[in-house]
Protein backbone atom coordinates (compact mmCIF):
# COMPACT_ATOMS: atom_id res chain seq x y z
CA UNK A 1 0.00 0.00 0.00
CA UNK A 2 2.98 2.24 0.55
CA UNK A 3 3.74 1.63 -2.97
CA UNK A 4 0.06 2.92 -4.23
CA UNK A 5 0.83 5.87 -2.06
CA UNK A 6 3.72 7.36 -3.18
CA UNK A 7 2.50 6.60 -7.15
CA UNK A 8 -0.55 8.33 -6.38
CA UNK A 9 2.05 11.43 -4.71
CA UNK A 10 4.10 11.35 -8.11
CA UNK A 11 0.57 11.57 -10.12
CA UNK A 12 -0.20 14.38 -8.16
CA UNK A 13 3.06 15.97 -8.28
CA UNK A 14 3.25 15.71 -11.98
CA UNK A 15 0.20 17.02 -12.44
CA UNK A 16 0.87 20.36 -11.10
CA UNK A 17 3.80 20.68 -12.58
CA UNK A 18 1.83 20.33 -16.24
CA UNK A 19 -0.25 22.88 -15.12
CA UNK A 20 2.75 25.53 -14.27
CA UNK A 21 4.24 24.50 -17.70
CA UNK A 22 1.02 25.06 -19.61
CA UNK A 23 0.57 28.16 -17.66
CA UNK A 24 3.72 29.10 -18.68
CA UNK A 25 3.20 28.30 -22.15
CA UNK A 26 0.30 30.79 -22.51
CA UNK A 27 1.79 33.55 -21.25
CA UNK A 28 5.05 32.91 -23.13
CA UNK A 29 2.53 32.89 -26.01
CA UNK A 30 0.73 36.74 -25.28
CA UNK A 31 3.82 38.09 -24.67
CA UNK A 32 5.24 36.88 -28.03
CA UNK A 33 2.36 38.44 -29.70
CA UNK A 34 2.69 41.99 -28.25
CA UNK A 35 7.39 41.29 -28.93
CA UNK A 36 6.44 40.80 -32.23
CA UNK A 37 4.33 43.95 -32.87
CA UNK A 38 6.78 45.62 -31.41
CA UNK A 39 9.52 44.45 -33.79
CA UNK A 40 7.41 44.48 -36.69
CA UNK A 41 7.13 48.95 -36.14
CA UNK A 42 10.79 48.68 -35.15
CA UNK A 43 11.80 46.99 -38.93
CA UNK A 44 10.18 49.72 -40.96
CA UNK A 45 11.96 52.56 -38.89
CA UNK A 46 15.18 50.39 -39.01
CA UNK A 47 14.68 50.40 -42.83
CA UNK A 48 13.94 54.00 -43.42
CA UNK A 49 16.91 54.71 -41.22
CA UNK A 50 19.07 52.70 -43.31
CA UNK A 51 18.40 53.94 -46.56
CA UNK A 52 18.69 57.76 -45.77
CA UNK A 53 22.55 56.39 -44.55
CA UNK A 54 22.47 54.42 -48.04
CA UNK A 55 21.99 57.83 -50.16
CA UNK A 56 24.05 60.19 -48.01
CA UNK A 57 27.23 57.93 -48.34
CA UNK A 58 26.51 56.84 -51.71
CA UNK A 59 27.04 60.37 -52.47
CA UNK A 60 29.78 60.85 -50.19
CA UNK A 61 31.38 57.73 -52.54
CA UNK A 62 30.50 59.17 -55.85
CA UNK A 63 32.00 62.77 -55.18
CA UNK A 64 35.77 61.46 -53.86
CA UNK A 65 37.47 59.05 -55.28
CA UNK A 66 38.70 57.04 -52.38
CA UNK A 67 35.77 56.07 -51.26
CA UNK A 68 33.47 57.45 -48.19
CA UNK A 69 35.56 59.23 -46.02
CA UNK A 70 34.48 58.94 -42.58
CA UNK A 71 35.53 56.93 -39.27
CA UNK A 72 32.58 55.17 -39.00
CA UNK A 73 33.12 53.48 -42.35
CA UNK A 74 36.57 52.78 -41.70
CA UNK A 75 37.77 49.43 -42.16
CA UNK A 76 41.07 48.83 -40.20
CA UNK A 77 43.80 46.18 -41.81
CA UNK A 78 45.61 45.69 -39.07
CA UNK A 79 42.73 44.46 -36.46
CA UNK A 80 44.38 44.55 -32.75
CA UNK A 81 40.99 44.85 -30.62
CA UNK A 82 37.25 43.45 -30.95
CA UNK A 83 34.32 44.32 -29.04
CA UNK A 84 31.84 41.92 -28.86
CA UNK A 85 28.29 42.69 -27.27
CA UNK A 86 26.20 39.45 -27.01
CA UNK A 87 22.78 39.23 -25.35
CA UNK A 88 21.03 36.76 -23.89
CA UNK A 89 18.07 36.25 -21.39
CA UNK A 90 17.42 36.85 -17.62
CA UNK A 91 16.05 33.88 -17.18
CA UNK A 92 16.01 30.33 -17.97
CA UNK A 93 13.52 27.57 -19.06
CA UNK A 94 13.67 28.56 -22.56
CA UNK A 95 15.56 25.43 -23.98
CA UNK A 96 18.86 25.57 -25.88
CA UNK A 97 18.32 29.58 -26.07
CA UNK A 98 20.81 31.09 -24.26
CA UNK A 99 23.67 28.49 -24.60
CA UNK A 100 23.48 29.06 -28.69
CA UNK A 101 24.65 32.49 -28.16
CA UNK A 102 26.86 31.76 -25.82
CA UNK A 103 28.43 28.82 -28.14
CA UNK A 104 28.39 31.25 -30.87
CA UNK A 105 30.25 34.27 -28.56
CA UNK A 106 33.04 31.63 -27.52
CA UNK A 107 33.54 30.50 -31.09
CA UNK A 108 34.74 34.34 -31.69
CA UNK A 109 36.50 34.38 -28.98
CA UNK A 110 38.36 31.31 -30.23
CA UNK A 111 39.00 32.51 -33.73
CA UNK A 112 40.19 36.05 -32.76
CA UNK A 113 42.55 34.81 -30.04
CA UNK A 114 43.81 32.43 -33.20
CA UNK A 115 44.38 35.80 -35.13
CA UNK A 116 46.30 37.22 -31.89
CA UNK A 117 43.46 39.68 -31.42
CA UNK A 118 42.55 41.05 -27.91
CA UNK A 119 38.75 40.36 -27.51
CA UNK A 120 36.38 43.07 -24.64
CA UNK A 121 33.33 40.60 -23.88
CA UNK A 122 30.60 43.33 -23.28
CA UNK A 123 27.41 40.89 -21.78
CA UNK A 124 23.92 41.75 -21.88
CA UNK A 125 21.26 39.52 -19.86
CA UNK A 126 22.11 37.43 -16.57
CA UNK A 127 22.92 34.08 -18.39
CA UNK A 128 25.64 34.86 -20.17
CA UNK A 129 26.97 37.09 -17.34
CA UNK A 130 26.73 34.42 -14.84
CA UNK A 131 28.57 31.69 -17.57
CA UNK A 132 31.54 33.53 -18.06
CA UNK A 133 31.84 34.60 -14.91
CA UNK A 134 31.73 30.97 -13.47
CA UNK A 135 34.38 30.18 -16.27
CA UNK A 136 36.39 32.86 -15.04
CA UNK A 137 36.40 35.15 -18.25
CA UNK A 138 36.44 38.86 -17.93
CA UNK A 139 33.40 40.79 -18.89
CA UNK A 140 34.33 44.48 -20.03
CA UNK A 141 30.85 45.63 -19.37
CA UNK A 142 27.31 43.71 -17.91
CA UNK A 143 23.73 44.81 -17.81
CA UNK A 144 21.06 42.87 -15.94
CA UNK A 145 17.14 43.49 -16.84
CA UNK A 146 17.49 45.08 -20.28
CA UNK A 147 17.11 42.01 -22.22
CA UNK A 148 14.03 41.33 -20.19
CA UNK A 149 12.47 45.18 -21.32
CA UNK A 150 14.26 46.49 -23.69
CA UNK A 151 14.52 50.45 -23.49
CA UNK A 152 15.80 52.90 -26.15
CA UNK A 153 17.05 55.07 -23.92
CA UNK A 154 19.32 52.41 -22.37
CA UNK A 155 19.90 50.68 -24.71
CA UNK A 156 21.72 53.48 -26.64
CA UNK A 157 23.45 54.50 -23.61
CA UNK A 158 24.88 51.16 -23.55
CA UNK A 159 26.07 50.78 -27.29
CA UNK A 160 27.49 54.59 -27.31
CA UNK A 161 30.22 54.02 -24.68
CA UNK A 162 31.27 51.22 -27.43
CA UNK A 163 31.24 52.89 -29.96
CA UNK A 164 32.78 55.99 -28.40
CA UNK A 165 35.89 53.83 -27.80
CA UNK A 166 35.85 52.57 -31.57
CA UNK A 167 35.66 56.55 -32.71
CA UNK A 168 38.62 57.08 -30.00
CA UNK A 169 40.63 53.85 -31.51
CA UNK A 170 40.63 52.07 -28.80
CA UNK A 171 39.05 49.32 -30.21
CA UNK A 172 38.93 48.67 -34.05
CA UNK A 173 35.52 46.39 -34.67
CA UNK A 174 32.30 45.95 -32.81
CA UNK A 175 30.27 42.82 -33.34
CA UNK A 176 26.59 42.07 -31.63
CA UNK A 177 25.84 38.58 -31.00
CA UNK A 178 21.77 37.50 -30.41
CA UNK A 179 19.31 34.63 -30.66
CA UNK A 180 17.43 36.01 -33.35
CA UNK A 181 13.32 35.72 -33.83
CA UNK A 182 12.51 34.04 -37.02
CA UNK A 183 9.13 32.36 -36.70
CA UNK A 184 7.26 31.24 -33.56
CA UNK A 185 9.02 27.85 -33.84
CA UNK A 186 12.61 28.83 -35.55
CA UNK A 187 15.45 31.30 -33.65
CA UNK A 188 18.84 31.84 -35.46
CA UNK A 189 21.67 33.23 -33.86
CA UNK A 190 22.57 36.49 -35.81
CA UNK A 191 26.44 38.12 -35.59
CA UNK A 192 26.55 41.37 -37.03
CA UNK A 193 29.33 43.95 -37.37
CA UNK A 194 27.73 47.33 -36.12
CA UNK A 195 30.98 49.30 -36.35
CA UNK A 196 32.53 50.23 -39.24
CA UNK A 197 29.17 49.66 -41.03
CA UNK A 198 29.84 46.59 -42.76
CA UNK A 199 29.15 48.29 -46.54
CA UNK A 200 28.23 44.88 -48.35
CA UNK A 201 25.25 45.12 -46.54
CA UNK A 202 24.35 48.27 -48.19
CA UNK A 203 23.04 49.21 -51.03
CA UNK A 204 25.26 51.52 -52.60
CA UNK A 205 24.77 51.53 -56.22
CA UNK A 206 21.10 50.93 -56.19
CA UNK A 207 20.23 53.99 -54.60
CA UNK A 208 17.79 56.22 -56.22
CA UNK A 209 18.37 59.98 -55.42
CA UNK A 210 15.37 61.57 -53.72
CA UNK A 211 14.23 65.00 -52.96
CA UNK A 212 16.99 65.18 -49.60
CA UNK A 213 18.82 68.03 -50.77
CA UNK A 214 22.19 68.51 -48.48
CA UNK A 215 25.27 71.24 -48.93
CA UNK A 216 28.08 68.82 -49.45
CA UNK A 217 29.76 70.44 -46.40
CA UNK A 218 27.04 68.71 -44.37
CA UNK A 219 27.34 65.28 -46.11
CA UNK A 220 29.47 64.20 -43.05
CA UNK A 221 27.92 66.07 -40.24
CA UNK A 222 24.66 63.86 -41.07
CA UNK A 223 25.88 60.50 -42.05
CA UNK A 224 27.87 60.99 -38.14
CA UNK A 225 24.06 61.64 -36.63
CA UNK A 226 22.51 59.07 -38.74
CA UNK A 227 24.99 56.51 -38.12
CA UNK A 228 25.34 57.11 -34.36
CA UNK A 229 21.15 56.43 -33.91
CA UNK A 230 21.94 53.21 -36.49
CA UNK A 231 24.00 52.31 -34.19
CA UNK A 232 21.96 52.65 -31.39
CA UNK A 233 18.75 51.19 -33.01
CA UNK A 234 20.75 48.04 -34.38
CA UNK A 235 21.25 47.34 -30.21
CA UNK A 236 17.27 48.03 -29.43
CA UNK A 237 16.13 46.44 -32.52
CA UNK A 238 18.56 43.50 -31.34
CA UNK A 239 17.14 43.67 -27.74
CA UNK A 240 13.58 43.38 -29.41
CA UNK A 241 14.52 40.81 -31.49
CA UNK A 242 16.11 38.69 -28.72
CA UNK A 243 13.18 38.89 -26.68
CA UNK A 244 10.89 37.83 -29.18
CA UNK A 245 13.16 34.42 -29.65
CA UNK A 246 13.10 33.79 -25.88
CA UNK A 247 9.78 33.91 -25.69
CA UNK A 248 9.46 31.92 -29.13
CA UNK A 249 11.88 29.37 -27.14
CA UNK A 250 10.39 29.51 -23.97
CA UNK A 251 7.04 28.79 -25.28
CA UNK A 252 7.79 25.44 -27.29
CA UNK A 253 10.32 24.46 -24.33
CA UNK A 254 7.18 24.81 -21.95
CA UNK A 255 4.79 22.72 -24.85
CA UNK A 256 7.56 20.52 -24.58
CA UNK A 257 7.30 19.89 -20.96
CA UNK A 258 3.26 19.98 -21.06
CA UNK A 259 3.28 17.12 -23.51
CA UNK A 260 6.32 14.99 -21.08
CA UNK A 261 3.99 15.64 -17.99
CA UNK A 262 0.80 14.23 -19.70
CA UNK A 263 2.75 11.09 -20.92
CA UNK A 264 4.24 10.84 -17.65
CA UNK A 265 0.92 10.89 -15.48
CA UNK A 266 -0.20 7.98 -18.27
CA UNK A 267 2.85 5.79 -17.71
CA UNK A 268 2.30 6.37 -13.54
CA UNK A 269 -1.41 5.72 -14.08
CA UNK A 270 -0.96 2.73 -15.94
CA UNK A 271 1.33 1.74 -12.87
CA UNK A 272 -0.59 2.85 -10.04
CA UNK A 273 -3.62 0.61 -11.54
CA UNK A 274 -1.10 -2.41 -12.03
CA UNK A 275 0.50 -2.14 -8.27
CA UNK A 276 -3.30 -1.75 -7.36
CA UNK A 277 -4.32 -4.82 -8.84
CA UNK A 278 -1.42 -6.92 -7.16
CA UNK A 279 -2.58 -5.46 -4.08
CA UNK A 280 -6.14 -6.31 -4.62
CA UNK A 281 -4.79 -10.25 -5.73
CA UNK A 282 -2.59 -10.41 -3.41
CA UNK A 283 -5.28 -9.46 -0.48
CA UNK A 284 -7.90 -12.04 -1.61
CA UNK A 285 -5.04 -14.70 -1.75
CA UNK A 286 -4.09 -14.35 1.57
CA UNK A 287 -8.02 -14.27 2.58
CA UNK A 288 -8.74 -17.62 0.47
CA UNK A 289 -5.99 -18.76 1.92
CA UNK A 290 -7.27 -18.09 5.72
CA UNK A 291 -10.43 -19.57 4.71
CA UNK A 292 -9.18 -22.87 3.37
CA UNK A 293 -6.88 -22.86 6.65
CA UNK A 294 -10.08 -22.68 8.82
CA UNK A 295 -11.53 -25.76 7.27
Amino acid sequence: MANLKEIKRKIGSVKNTQKTTNAMKLVSSAKLKRTEELAKRSRVYAAKLTELIEEIAQKMQQSSAEGIDNIYFKESKDVKNVDIIFITADKGLCGGFNAQTIKRANLLIAEYKKQDVKVRLRAVGRKGIDYFKFNNVELNDEIIGLSAAPDFKQAAEFISKVAESYVNGETDKIILVHNGYVNMITQEVKQDQVLPVDTSKLKLNTVTTSELEVEPDDDDTLLDALVKRYVEYTMYYSLINSLAAEHSARMQAMDAATTNAKEMVKELTVKYNKARQESITTELIEIISGMESMK
